[in-house]
């Protein structure tokens, strides 16, 4: 099978046919109930939360979710979380550690709504707290990368004990046609900038930025949903398990060293 460029993987990243965050959930645990709502100002539709079991385990899910519609596009702003879908995510990351739960996130996302009123809300207070608050649970917390990793968006749901990605995932400060308007003040040159910003996940698991990449495709040609989410589920299961033997000192510090190395 041809190999794929970086600008290709791009493509593949933002498809409108990859799979969905809530398509995950529906497939890795046995049962989900979602929880809605930050307590401070209302409820945010591009992030998925709530409590799964997983292989009888409970566990908290917290995702951000894209729209296959215009429709649903528009009510989740392409991905894009507001400050209350970070905060709802930090109310649900601070429910599991009351309750000793391990965390998984699945991160899909250009970047953080970047509307006025997500700035007057408080855009960059709500990101920068769950950076500070995550880099502090005493339980367990795994971000997978599902599709685009966008900036500090991305960030405040990837401050992880390990990180993973998708094949077809990108993960990187900033878009390509952000980094080339920057660069070269030409958004066109996309396709290059994306060769040159180290944002596909084998380079990222070269540099250790992440720890593991689950495969999409296979010598024949792509796999289907079904066979990369069985993959997934067992992935997930197996690193559960690593981690009922991590104590509450452990897994807080294999986090801060993680982050310490960069």
């Amino acid at each position: 099978m041809t190999k794929l460029n970086a600008h290709d993987v791009v493509q593949l990243a933002r498809s409108s046919k990859r799979l969905r965050t809530i398509e995950i959930i529906d497939y890795i645990t046995d049962s989900f109930i979602e929880c809605h709502g930050d307590r401070y100002y209302g409820d945010d539709s591009a992030v998925i939360g709530g409590i799964g079991l997983i292989s009888g385990e409970p566990v908290t899910l917290i995702g951000i979710q894209k729209g296959q519609t215009l429709e649903e596009n528009i009510d989740t702003h392409f991905g894009s979380p507001s400050p209350e879908g970070y905060r709802k995510s930090l109310r649900l990351m601070k429910q599991a550690e009351k309750f000793n739960r391990p965390i998984i996130t699945l991160v899909n996302t250009p970047g953080a709504y970047c509307g006025i009123e997500a700035e007057e809300r408080g855009e960059g207070e709500a990101i920068a707290r769950n950076l500070l608050e995550m880099s502090q649970l005493g339980v367990p917390i795994l971000s997978i990368m599902t599709g685009e990793g966008g900036s500090g968006g991305a960030l405040a749901l990837a401050v992880a004990n390990d990180v993973w990605m998708l094949e077809h995932s990108i993960y990187s400060v900033l878009s390509p046609e952000g980094f080339a308007s920057i660069l070269w003040k030409d958004s066109l040159r996309a396709s290059e900038a994306s060769d040159i910003m180290k944002l596909i996940a084998p380079d990222l698991k070269e540099l250790h930025v992440i720890d593991k990449i689950i495969s999409e495709r296979s010598d024949e040609g792509l796999l289907s949903h079904e066979t990369i989410l069985e993959q997934l589920k067992s992935d997930i299961i197996n690193q559960l398990g690593i981690y009922k033997s991590k104590s509450v000192d452990d897994i807080k510090s294999e986090r801060y060293k993680r982050f310490r190395q960069f």
